[in-house]
């Protein structure tokens, strides 16, 4: 049988960095075929060089036995190559069938009527008329689908498309994949979850510092040895929770209500919590449901009125009125969700980064920087948390999204803060990384601190915290303790369905 996609030697640079090397792949027809690899391994770079994005400097591809170069992603799709990125790229302000006008040609009318129709068929179902901004993190993904199978491609990638989807809609996505396998398209599964492509994938080719390192049918591996083949060493086992009484309240937030401004924000509604020294507790919940506003009132990023200063304390004491930096200065820490702009500025060095936080752990000295004891604390954290970099002068925007997060969790955890707030803590991290990552939350728990996690990734929740909430649509369910509950249960929260049963 002829690839529907055959890859040969194909490499690209970036100056002094290979991206890719001498990359072989055959994708055949009818098929869903993995990619599998480390952050920095080059997963991302070869699907830019498959869907037009880049070109590739060296090898050859061949598209159904011809050969091709496709420049531009328009030059992919005509081929038949379509791509639905991780972060979405729809306009809020638009409808369904006004996005998808953008991009496939057609009457209005016309284009609504093929939506309904390949969303009965396929299980994709969504309102064209309905206004972006209206739809459910899910909803938004079946558009992008949609989008994509309306100009018939013969191959569908699809870039971590499981991250923001609760387990009752990912075994929703996966029925539909299997469909449009059946149906005749072949499909690219990027995914860092090794269950998920265990249970979903016929083929997997392992990607090792920008090589092929290997091509397996991953449904006769298991996730450890996927994991193994990955990164080339055995996973560590994860670290086991200490038995412990949960010491003092480090942070209490009771009855928070906010109205957010923004029209297509997220308002909170009567969130009470409490995060108690020597426990992790998490927060579940489909991207979009108040998690970032949360954060921000929590971080201090965003300030209560004086009059509502009691409803977030810390140690005992009000701090809903006061600003990040006040709050940090109580031995509270903060990983936000955004790496870059956010979580660091990319223009600065990793250096100049590690002082916007540390600054007061000994790296000013009578009004200057010491640059010597910033340089050896930036070298620690990428020593210890195994962050790929040239060094601490190295410009925080020209490292990988998961190097960079790396880094930012490096910093904060070294801070050895009583209070640790993470939005998001393995975003983009391979599982080597993740694993490493959760060691050290674990540790710090073990130690008697408090930590906070804001986390899309179910699994991370449930290995690494003693209890959880879900977040939906501005109100977070009451406190549930792991052991008492299951995956399907949270994602009866995630969906609402556990909400509105328990309203009756």
């Amino acid at each position: 049988m002829v690839p529907l996609l055959s890859l040969a030697g194909v490499s690209k640079r970036y100056g002094t960095v290979a991206a890719n090397t001498a990359i072989d792949l055959n994708v055949m027809p009818n098929s869903i075929h993995a990619i599998l690899g480390e952050n920095g391994a080059g997963k991302s770079t070869l699907m830019k060089l498959i869907y037009g994005v880049e070109v590739p400097d060296e090898g050859t591809m061949e598209w159904q036995g011809r050969s091709v170069r496709p420049g531009s992603p328009a030059e992919a799709r005509s081929l038949g190559v379509g791509m639905v990125f991780q972060h979405f790229s729809l306009f809020e302000t638009l409808t369904v069938a006004e996005n998808i006008s953008l991009i496939v040609p057609g009457k209005k009318a016309a284009l609504a009527a093929r939506i309904r129709d390949l969303g009965r068929e396929f299980g994709l179902e969504v309102d064209p008329g309905a206004m972006v901004h209206s739809l459910s993190v899910g909803e938004r993904q079946r558009v992008e689908i949609l989008r994509c199978l309306m100009l018939e491609p013969k191959l569908l990638i699809l870039d971590e498309p499981t991250s923001v989807l609760a387990p009752q809609s990912v075994e929703r996505l996966f029925e539909t994949l299997r469909r449009l396998r059946d149906r005749g398209v072949s499909i690219l599964f990027i995914s860092h979850k090794l269950e998920e492509i265990r249970a979903l994938c016929d083929r997997a080719t392992i990607l090792r510092a920008s090589r092929v390192t290997g091509e397996v049918d991953p449904r006769a591996h298991s996730a450890a040895d996927l994991a193994a083949l990955m990164i080339g060493r055995a996973m560590p086992a994860p670290l086991p929770a200490e038995a412990r009484t949960p010491g003092e309240r480090l942070l209490e937030v009771s009855g928070l209500d906010w109205t957010n401004d923004d029209p297509f924000g997220v308002s909170l509604s009567g969130i009470t919590m409490e995060v108690r020294a020597g426990e992790i507790v998490g927060i579940a919940g489909i991207s979009g449901n108040g998690q970032q506003e949360l954060a921000a009132l929590i971080s201090g990023e965003r300030r209560l009125p004086d009059l509502s200063r009691d409803v977030i304390r810390m140690g005992g004491r009000p701090f809903g009125h006061l600003g990040a930096a006040a709050r940090r200065k109580t031995g509270f820490a903060f990983v936000p969700e955004e790496r870059l702009g956010r979580g660091a500025v990319p223009e600065m060095s990793l250096a100049d980064n590690t002082l916007l936080t540390a600054h007061s752990r000994g790296l000013i000295r009578r009004g200057l920087i010491d640059r010597r004891a910033e340089a050896a604390r930036t070298e620690r954290t990428i020593r210890d948390f195994d962050v790929r970099t040239s060094g601490p002068q190295a410009e925080a925007g020209a490292l990988s999204g998961g190097n960079l997060q790396k880094f930012i969790m490096g910093r904060e955890i070294l801070l050895d803060p009583d209070l640790l707030f993470v939005a998001q803590p393995t975003w983009g991290v391979d599982i080597g990384a993740a694993t490493a990552i959760r060691h050290r939350l674990v540790a710090m728990r073990n130690a008697g601190k408090a930590i906070l996690v804001i986390s899309e990734e179910l699994e991370e929740l449930f290995e690494i915290c003693d209890r959880l909430h879900v977040l939906h649509h501005g109100h977070l369910s009451p406190s549930l303790p792991l052991p008492q509950t299951t995956a399907g249960e949270v994602g009866e929260w995630m969906i609402g369905a556990k909400e509105a049963v328990d309203a009756l």
